[in-house]
């Protein structure tokens, strides 16, 4: 649905265009997908996901956060020596190596930031998922837009993959339970990030503040 005009109308909402920033009136009917008038940019979803759906999402990418940053990434072996480590032992190894600045960028891009969307995520999507309203969600859904860009997973394992395929020539390469658990927190990152409408959420956070 295109909103040819930006005119008030019964039962409607006010929707900023995150393209072009025009302010525009949008019906309040579920299930609808509207674009804007302007630019054509999509302002709501057709098929958004409920809260719980998220939250689901979520509590499995914090499991599989923890199972990433407490078992090893990758192990080595070579002339029957075996190290492995973890993301946050990569981190301290890099601090004591004087590569300071690496060691923080790596901390805060890879543990950091991550875990603390997932845990800004949770404390907006559990409460609205059992109907009631989290205190400072405003707040919170401005953290989420700020952490979200900072969260590079995923530069972090790409790269771990090009290590790995230079270090196949010096050493024995063992992927471990934390490199899987990576991978799995992308994709989990990935989906929850392509079903997050703040529209959605806005608007059951409304509802749910009326009700109580």
């Amino acid at each position: 649905m295109t909103m040819n005009a930006p005119a008030p109308q019964t039962d409607t909402s006010v929707l900023a265009c995150h393209e072009c920033d025009l302010l525009q009136y949008a019906p309040a009917v579920a299930g609808q997908v509207v674009c804007c008038c302007r630019c054509g940019c999509q302002l709501r979803h057709g098929s958004g996901c409920r809260p719980s759906t998220s939250l689901a999402l979520v509590l499995a990418g914090l499991l599989v956060f923890v199972l990433a940053n407490v078992f090893p990434v990758i192990g080595l072996e070579a002339g029957g020596t075996r190290t492995a480590t973890t993301l946050l032992g990569t981190a301290w190894q890099l601090s004591q190596q004087q590569m300071q600045p690496v060691a923080l960028l790596v901390l805060l891009t890879g543990v950091l930031m991550p875990g603390l969307e997932l845990l800004c995520l949770l404390y907006l999507l559990l409460p609205l998922s059992l109907g009631r309203a989290p205190r400072g969600f405003a707040h919170v859904m401005r953290l989420v837009r700020i952490l979200h860009p900072w969260g590079m997973v995923e530069v972090f394992l790409l790269g771990v993959l090009v290590s790995l395929v230079k270090l196949a020539h010096m050493a024995e390469v063992h992927p471990g339970i934390g490199l899987w658990s990576f991978f799995a927190l992308i994709l989990l990152l990935a989906g929850n990030a392509s079903r997050f409408d703040a529209g959605q959420l806005w608007e059951r956070y409304q509802t749910c503040r009326a009700i109580h």
